[in-house]
């Protein structure tokens, strides 16, 4: 998250991104702040392993994601997505 916008960007997750993502089936397990590395991690859930590009794809089209526009782009610095699985332990 770019430098002194952190609180702007937990805001704006807690209050848009989360709610929009729970309503369209991508729901956040958990997210967190490291903040000596103003960093913000998220994780969310997904039925397989095609669901996250079409679920992707499908929240981009939502109204109330085309209506927050650029505004989370201007909080993000760098960006990195990986796609993880539970272990089996």
């Amino acid at each position: 998250i770019n430098k002194g916008m952190m609180d702007s960007f937990v805001k704006l997750f807690e209050e848009q991104i989360r709610p929009i993502h729970a309503k369209y089936a991508m729901p956040v397990e958990n997210a967190w702040v490291n903040e000596a590395r103003t960093e913000f991690i998220w994780v969310r859930r997904f039925a397989d392993d095609d669901d996250p590009m079409e679920k992707e794809k499908e929240y981009f089209a939502t109204p109330e994601r085309k209506a927050l526009g650029d505004f989370p782009a201007s909080h993000v610095a760098k960006m990195e997505v990986r796609l993880l699985k539970p272990s089996s332990a």
